[in-house]
């Protein structure tokens, strides 16, 4: 009899250890679905007998006003991964909003014209000459010929971008331009990182300093806002960066998914995405494995550039101005969402769809104590009491792998 119990205790309990793993994998998702239920037993009602945060019009919101703070938590993610910190994305935010918002209203060689075009055309003849060498694997006439063709597209681009001066940037134009200008920024504070070997701590938040003050000297000394009125004084297709795709799904939001789904694949399918992983995991001894660190951590931090602007640029589309202090707190949004969704701010270990899922509690919790007219200090509170639970969960996820394992 004893013989029988036995296995029956230990099949037992190693189901119960199977769940339990299971639970704590998934328990990012979980979290989710219980705010999300939260949100639908708690909601208000409207005459109709409708409940308002199920409403179409109330999700396309959320997912809307998270767009702009998930795009720059992507790349944030990218970053935390390979151990390090973006303090700077909000200053570039604000800055690529403020050269959006000038190229779209101003006609003629404006500051921001003067800022970002040159940074273009030099990202044209370097992103050119370095794909024709890499498509050609280090035959002699690969970089002369790299060099030639990468001088006549920075020639089209030039020619590109300063016809569309005396008429004013399009839609396209912003966002070609304006995200390289971040993609500028983020990449020097690579350089300095990787190069240098300065800590990214103080680095970026020397970088956030100093985009701050650029993007008030782009807009000038007396100017705060740059209203931006689609069909007066700037183009009317600019509107279709805020509008409904099917009226459900606003462009912004699509552009976070988009950011998501591209990152993803990136991290997961790549070899640079194994790089990533390697150098949070141990940078050392990467390092010695042959791996370029430097190259990578300097991309790395190009990328979270370049999606700051990007969010600087649907900044502009949503609200219909630029400003030099447009993402004023955003990096401290991103790195929350971040670690709320599971990646370890040691690097080396989570995912982007996690990030995704921390956006979204985050937006769903926002919209849940908006609908219940809870004030903002309380909303405060509350994500600060989200942010520690979630690291406290992190923690005792790797106390209960190292028990079952």
């Amino acid at each position: 009899m004893s013989s029988t119990l036995i296995p029956e205790r230990a099949t037992s309990g190693t189901l119960l250890a199977a769940a339990l793993r299971f639970l704590m994998r998934t328990k990012l998702y979980w979290g989710l679905i219980a705010l999300y239920a939260v949100g639908v037993l708690v909601s208000p009602v409207s005459s109709r007998g409708v409940n308002i945060f199920l409403t179409q019009a109330n999700q396309s919101d959320v997912l809307r006003q998270v767009s702009n703070n998930g795009i720059v938590a992507v790349g944030m993610t990218l970053v935390i991964l390979i151990g390090g910190i973006d303090l700077s994305v909000g200053s570039v935010m604000a800055l690529g909003s403020v050269l959006c918002a000038m190229l779209l209203t101003q006609r003629g060689w404006s500051t921001a014209a003067w800022f970002a075009i040159p940074l273009f055309v030099a990202f044209v003849l370097l992103a050119v000459a370095w794909l024709v060498q890499l498509a050609a694997r280090g035959r002699r006439w690969a970089a002369p010929l790299g060099w030639s063709l990468g001088v006549v597209a920075a020639a089209a681009a030039a020619a590109w971008t300063v016809g569309q001066l005396p008429g004013k940037f399009g839609v396209l134009g912003v966002l070609l331009v304006v995200p390289v200008a971040g993609l500028a920024a983020g990449a020097l504070n690579g350089v300095i990182v990787a190069r240098a070997r300065l800590q990214p701590f103080i680095v970026t938040l020397a970088m956030m300093v100093g985009m701050l003050g650029t993007a008030r000297l782009v807009a000038g000394p007396d100017t705060t806002v740059y209203p931006v009125y689609t069909g007066t004084n700037a183009t009317a297709a600019f509107e279709g960066l805020r509008t409904l795709i099917w009226h459900i799904l606003p462009v912004p939001g699509l552009f976070f998914l988009a950011a998501v789904a591209i990152f993803a694949a990136l991290l997961r399918r790549t070899t640079f995405g194994r790089y990533v992983y390697a150098i949070g995991g141990n940078e050392q001894a990467t390092r010695f494995s042959g791996v370029a660190v430097e190259r990578v951590k300097i991309a790395v931090y190009a990328i979270s550039g370049a999606l700051a602007a990007l969010a600087g640029v649907l900044y502009v589309a949503q609200y219909r101005q630029g400003k030099p202090d447009a993402g004023e707190g955003i990096e401290l949004d991103a790195i929350a969402a971040v670690v709320i969704g599971g990646t370890n701010l040691m690097g080396g270990r989570g995912t982007v769809v996690g990030t995704l899922v921390g956006v979204l509690i985050f937006g769903f919790l926002s919209n849940i104590l908006q609908l219940r007219n809870i004030d903002s200090n309380t909303q405060l509170v509350l994500k600060g009491v989200i942010i520690l639970v979630a690291v406290m969960l992190q923690e005792g996820n790797v106390r209960f792998r190292r028990r079952y394992r």
